[in-house]
């Protein structure tokens, strides 16, 4: 149970379950990454708030992706895939990939393919290329752990953040 006390009125409020986690979380801001990968039917990406680092003996990073379906399927049956690290440059991008049947990979986008197939997005200050190292299925939600094979990076520009359900840029 969590138990939230307003510092307007003094009262005690409370949530339980999903609710509870879904309500600490809104405010607790996140990094925004983009995850792509080429599969035999294509280009597939969707945007994640999950991306932590994990070690660096071996490098690693982990993320989480909800329904092993769609997008996420595809990355999690890809041998490889980019989880690039976007900045404030990127908030449409990422919103546009953050909402089922919107457009993604198209020209205007930007995009172009790394020699070894991954959808690349040449102005992300990052993009990191790994290979899934463990996975482990929480109910409808898959927690990846990635090995990073190798990065490319771009120019810096201000953070990019999602707090309460939006994506902000930190000056």
């Amino acid at each position: 149970m969590v138990r939230v006390i307003s510092e307007e009125s003094g009262a005690a409020d409370t949530a339980t379950g999903a609710e509870a986690l879904k309500r600490s979380f809104r405010e607790h801001p996140a990094g925004v990454s983009l995850i792509t990968a080429h599969t035999p039917a294509g280009p597939v990406g969707l945007t994640a708030s999950s991306v932590a680092s994990v070690g660096i003996d071996p490098p690693a990073i982990s993320f989480s992706v909800t329904r092993a379906t769609g997008s996420a399927g595809g990355i999690l049956n890809a041998e490889t895939y980019l989880v690039h690290l976007l900045d404030a440059r990127h908030a449409d991008l990422a919103q546009s990939f953050a909402i089922s049947g919107s457009e993604r990979f198209t020209a205007e986008q930007g995009w172009e393919a790394l020699p070894t197939g991954e959808p690349h997005l040449p102005g992300a200050r990052a993009a990191l290329r790994c290979r899934t190292m463990h996975s482990l299925a929480v109910g409808s939600s898959v927690i990846v752990v990635a090995e990073v094979l190798d990065a490319v990076f771009g120019e810096s520009a201000a953070p990019l953040v999602y707090v309460d359900r939006k994506f902000h840029t930190l000056t």
